[in-house]
């Protein structure tokens, strides 16, 4: 995959496209697609080999997504790589919910946010069932869900939540372990 794109880089490239050039869209795609097809892998890896969504058609469809939104303004890396996560995870939940991923006839499907969370490869129907979660708590404490959307499927520290969000990094702390226990029990008594 190579070596990452840095920090600045990116940076230029997002402040150019804002004002138009159109070769900095290029030169952004070959940057950051490396770190988006690893991306998409690791969502897409739990899966069967004959999913009718690849990493690949993953990664294009959410770079569609991501530069189809104008009002978008990305003043850093981090901002763009989680908007980037962000939207890959609606396409999945999309994706997931077109096929009626996590409908288990009969009963509930559990799942266990630590071990949600800690995985590789989370399944699309465990995306959806966290999806569906992530949801109702943010109709409850919107803060909250966009923590989780930034930590999570951004992958971004708490110090860069912090500045994202404007709070500081001891809410963010607090925030981050009230948004668990809040997920893991939905998550724990969630429907199919």
């Amino acid at each position: 995959m190579g070596t990452a794109p840095s920090a600045g880089e990116i940076t230029r490239l997002l402040a150019a496209m804002k004002h138009g050039d159109q070769a900095a869209e290029s030169e952004l795609i070959s940057l950051v697609y490396g770190e988006f097809h690893a991306r998409a892998e690791r969502y897409m890896r739990g899966e069967r080999r004959d999913h009718t969504l690849q990493p690949t058609a993953l990664v294009n469809e959410t770079y569609l997504r991501l530069m189809q939104n104008h009002a978008l303004d990305f003043r850093s890396r981090a901002q763009f790589f989680a908007a980037a996560s962000i939207v890959m995870r609606r396409v999945l939940v999309d994706h997931a919910r077109a096929r009626g991923a996590g409908k288990r006839p009969g009963g509930k499907q559990k799942v266990d946010l630590d071990e949600f969370l800690a995985a590789r490869n989370p399944r699309l129907d465990q995306m959806l069932i966290l999806d569906q979660a992530l949801t109702r708590l943010g109709e409850m404490d919107a803060r909250q869900a966009r923590l989780v959307e930034m930590m999570y499927f951004g992958g971004l520290t708490e110090e860069e939540t912090a500045a994202m969000l404007g709070i500081s990094v001891r809410t963010v702390k607090r925030d981050w372990r009230s948004a668990r226990a809040w997920l893991q029990a939905a998550l724990s008594s969630s429907p199919a």
